[in-house]
């Protein structure tokens, strides 16, 4: 058995709509496990999309101007144990 994650949509009628396609290339009956927030539940493992695209954004015009430094630069003054 193949297992897909993605996010979809509940509505008021209790259809579920899924966020983008699945690709699956023939009709088939699936598996399905939903797994609900609680109201006051902040789900500390998904971060906003705003938020995600944005930092690609700003990676891409950080590499595209050159403000970029080398990867052994990087663990200069960290002292890993």
């Amino acid at each position: 058995m193949k297992a897909i994650e993605t996010t979809a949509t509940i509505n008021e009628k209790g259809e579920l709509t899924l966020d983008k396609s699945l690709e699956v290339t023939k009709p088939q009956r699936v598996r399905i496990i939903v797994l609900l927030s609680e109201e006051d539940e902040i789900d500390t493992d998904e971060t906003p999309t705003e938020i995600v695209i944005e930092g690609i954004r700003q990676g891409l015009h950080e590499a595209l101007t050159g403000q970029t430094i080398a990867l052994s630069e990087m663990w200069e003054g960290i002292d890993a144990e």
